[in-house]
């Protein structure tokens, strides 16, 4: 299992409180965790393979910096002549720390390249800030990262209200802000100057895991899911800019493994790539997301094996495995395979098989590295920033894959009393399934395996009880991508004259919006085709929220001869709020936003004044209309 980030001078400072909170963990029973281990290596001795801890392969200086820069949607920065047009947009987004981060990089590769080459490279102040002239000078400071800074961090403090992102536990630990208004990586460096980074947050039990509350400012939180395809597709870009950026302010060495070379296999469920079992998937059920196996062992497991004393941890036998294996391959698609004949330790034999068979890891090789490298930042809350910004990096299908036996496991740790498995336990057993990969050898330091092993179960267990907040897109990565959004959209240049006079007259009229943003209240049109033929006209004032609109919407079809009944509610916050209708925010600077019940929709107007309001049918409840 790798170190990652390794450790450089800086980190020196906070490394006492790193052994500090991993001694902690002493007392904590590591047996299911070696039990396992011994598990896995049986059967892969079985089988003649090999499977250990993975760890880091070294690349040449400048390889793992020119990799980063084309994962991070900088590749242009690359060539002697190429044109950096296509980055400017990306760049101008960017924070201080995070330009700082890009910067470091591309130093590093032009110094390696000038050792190779001998061919003048580009210098990074054309990237980063040398004018020319008075009036370049004056555009450059409009998009310099200090004042991109400024700006981003001024237009972020609001007003806030608090929601809970923890897991319930039974003697819940104390309880703290967890901002994600802010770059994680300004909030780091904020912290590094007033020397209050060296303060070590210890776990020592399940039920002394700190709960975090997110600060739900006026804009509402944004889940994974919440946005489009499209504007989720530059999260992942973004994301590893902030990693790398938080990486770097807090002195470690951000590394990763190569894209791993998948193998073809002639089988069609186990070793099979995440992506090709989708596929195969959906041909069955479209918009399927999760592989229907995984989908099958988890719902088998859910239904009989919760209550069972030692599930995950007691093993199946090995035998009886490998015969279900082969005959799941013959029989799952034709429906002949069944479930009610399997035993559960079997079952869950099967379902960390199919977890450790993938031919890449879950976590990805690219980041496995990273994952298992997060127990070094001593600070709780920042371990949990950096894995959420790996989750976003996290490719859709492994991310969606890794969320469904997450939830589940969340399950497992909810029936503790009767099944004896607790937060540790599942941790414990789980790790070696998601770390230790056949395709990745390793070479582990000697007297190291104890530490990297309960940093893994560590990882693991911040993973299921933080779960609903891992799986948040911060407010700042989707104010970048609004910021990217209309950078893009100014690019287009039109010739024909006819066009040029509307896109005045679309100024004028954008130019009479912003003057009037300073209004107390605003009437704004909401459409919903599905149920209505003209839109609904909504008075907003500064109170006015999602949730409103939802009920203004659902009086409006009672009084156009709808039933109630058929528009679900939950009570929440002492007030009656939808469930099975959505708004969304479509166009302006997003390309498809499901709205917070709890936003604010004059704000949200102000942000994106070109934007449709649409209400749909909530995907997770069945059309009832």
């Amino acid at each position: 299992m790798n170190q990652l980030p390794q450790k450089s001078p800086l980190a020196s400072l906070v490394s006492e409180g790193t052994n500090s909170r991993v001694e902690s963990l002493d007392n904590l029973s590591m047996d299911n965790f070696w039990l396992e281990v011994e598990n896995i290596k049986q059967s892969a001795e079985a089988e003649q393979e090999e499977c250990s801890l993975a760890d880091v392969k070294t690349q040449e200086e400048g390889e793992a910096e020119a990799e980063w820069l084309q994962d991070a949607g900088l590749s242009d920065l690359l060539g002697d002549g190429a044109s950096e047009n296509d980055n400017i947009v990306l760049l101008s987004t960017l924070t201080k720390t995070q330009a700082a981060a890009v910067q470091r990089r591309l130093d590093t590769y032009s110094r390696s390249r000038r050792r190779k080459t001998k061919h003048p490279v580009r210098d990074v102040r054309d990237i980063f800030g040398v004018a020319n002239s008075e009036e370049t000078a004056a555009k450059k400071e409009e998009s310099s990262p200090d004042q991109i800074w400024r700006n981003v961090r001024t237009s972020n403090v609001q007003k806030s209200e608090n929601q809970d992102y923890s897991c319930t536990v039974r003697n819940p630990g104390k309880e703290e802000m967890f901002n994600m208004d802010v770059a994680y990586s300004e909030q780091a460096a904020v912290l590094l100057k007033g020397s209050f980074l060296s303060e070590s947050r210890r776990l020592k039990d399940g039920n002394a895991l700190t709960r975090f509350r997110i600060p739900k400012g006026r804009l509402g939180v944004t889940r994974i899911g919440d946005l489009s395809a499209q504007d989720m597709k530059k999260i992942p870009t973004l994301a590893l800019i902030e990693l790398t950026a938080l990486c770097d302010v807090l002195g470690f060495e951000l590394k990763r493994n190569k894209a791993a070379k998948l193998k073809t296999t002639e089988k069609r469920l186990f070793g099979v790539p995440l992506n090709t079992l989708l596929e195969n998937d959906q041909k069955l059920l479209p918009n399927t997301k999760v592989p229907l196996l995984l989908q099958a062992l988890l719902s088998c497991l859910e239904k009989r094996g919760l209550e069972t004393e030692g599930i995950l941890r007691v093993s199946g036998s090995q035998t009886r495995i490998k015969s279900l294996e082969q005959k799941l391959e013959r029989d799952f698609y034709t429906g002949l395979f069944h479930w009610d004949e399997v035993h559960q330790n079997d079952v869950s034999g099967l379902l960390k098989r199919f977890i450790r068979e993938l031919p890449a890891p879950l976590l990805t090789a690219e980041y496995l590295p990273a994952f298992a490298a997060v127990q070094n930042i001593p600070d709780l809350k920042q371990r949990l920033q950096a894995l959420n910004l790996l989750i976003l990096i996290l490719p859709e299908p492994n991310r969606n894959t890794l969320k469904a036996l997450l939830e589940f496991l969340s399950k497992v740790v909810a029936r503790e009393n009767n099944n004896k498995m607790n937060l540790w336990n599942v941790s414990t057993v789980m790790a070696p399934n998601l770390f230790m990969h056949k395709g990745l050898p390793s070479k582990i330091p000697e007297g190291k395996e104890k530490q990297l092993a309960e940093g893994a179960a560590d990882v693991v267990r911040m993973m299921i009880h933080y779960q609903d907040l891992l799986w948040t897109v911060s407010s700042f990565l989707v104010a970048q991508v609004r910021k990217l959004n209309e950078s893009n959209s100014k690019r287009y240049q039109f010739c024909d004259k006819r066009i040029k006079n509307l896109l005045r007259k679309i100024h004028a009229d954008k130019e009479k919006v912003e003057k009037n943003q300073a209004e107390p209240c605003k009437i704004v049109k909401v459409h919903a085709s599905l149920l209505l033929k003209d839109s609904l006209e909504v008075h907003l004032n500064n109170a006015t929220r999602v949730a409103d609109v939802l009920r203004q919407f659902q009086k409006h079809l009672c009084q156009n001869g709808w039933n109630i009944n058929t528009v679900n509610f939950l009570k929440c916050n002492n007030s009656m709020e939808c469930t099975n209708l959505l708004l969304y925010e479509v166009g302006g600077n997003i390309g498809e936003h499901c709205l917070d019940p709890d936003t604010y929709l004059l704000d949200l107007y102000h942000i994106n004044p070109h934007a449709e309001w649409i209400i749909k049918q909530n995907p997770s409840y069945p059309y009832v209309f």
